[in-house]
């Protein structure tokens, strides 16, 4: 794979970033030498993701300085219209616990148009990555890359719903909601995290959804899944990851499933 389009330049430097950051959080990643504290919301957080963001941040204010930048540990910087949103580490209570399932997030937008997506899981051995006009791909490096195409799954009764928990549907008042969703669907699964939307880009499963996100947590996922053919929108249908919660599809199932989840 070898990106060409507007934000090619763009994309080998998220990935360049992505790099760097894996080498320091799967040096750091054992969880008997993590300590870990509760931050406002209750969230955990450790020193990893702390320095996780500092580099990023370091390496985009020196490579793209007139760039502004939103992250989970350190909130925003700078006005510019292009912006880099990162999430260090994407499932820290994975982490903690020695899950492997735990990535870190890095996007660009310029405005409000998705621009690039970097979805690194060192400790999988995975990473997806997309920029838009240039297609969306699994693959350590650019060069070994194959492309990720969403499913043609167009029945709810033949889907494979991946989700994170059942308690925020719950809290959120969706709970009849998505048990109906479960019961109509095929398969259900809590894959959960970022690992659910790369498997809608994937074409492993066809849909993805939670009901309370934050934009550092959807920012990479929605340039991927736009890029594999799919949809990615709030529970009330607007697109993109600007409404508080997701539901990412392979876009044949996605206007029924925002019927379902939305009302």
């Amino acid at each position: 794979m070898n990106p060409t389009g507007t934000y090619a330049d763009d994309l080998r430097l998220a990935l360049n970033i992505a790099d760097a950051v894996d080498t320091l959080t799967m040096r750091h990643s054992d969880p008997a030498d993590l300590t870990v504290e509760l931050k406002p919301d209750h969230t955990p957080v450790t020193a990893v993701d702390k320095a996780a963001e500092i580099l990023i941040r370091e390496l985009l204010e020196q490579h793209a300085p007139a760039d502004s930048i939103y992250g989970e540990e350190y909130g925003a910087t700078g006005a510019a219209a292009r912006q880099w949103i990162i999430d260090p580490i994407d499932g820290t209570k994975n982490f903690i616990r020695g899950v492997p399932v735990w990535a870190t997030l890095i996007s660009l937008y310029d405005g409000r148009k998705p621009a690039v997506g970097v979805v690194s899981a060192p400790a999988l051995g995975r990473r997806w990555f997309a920029a838009t006009g240039d297609g969306a791909w699994e693959g350590l490096d650019a060069s070994s890359a194959r492309p990720l195409h969403v499913s043609k799954v167009a029945d709810i009764a033949d889907a494979s719903i991946s989700y994170s928990s059942l308690t925020g549907w719950e809290q959120c008042g969706k709970m009849d909601n998505f048990l109906d969703l479960s019961r109509a669907a095929w398969r259900t699964r809590a894959f959960g995290d970022f690992w659910s939307y790369m498997m809608v880009a994937e074409g492993a499963v066809d849909v993805a959804a939670e009901p309370e996100l934050d934009l550092y947590d959807m920012g990479a996922l929605v340039p991927i899944v736009l890029e594999a053919g799919g949809r990615f929108t709030s529970l009330d249908g607007t697109d993109g990851p600007w409404g508080g919660n997701a539901i990412a599809t392979n876009a044949h199932l996605h206007d029924d499933i925002v019927a379902v989840l939305g009302r």
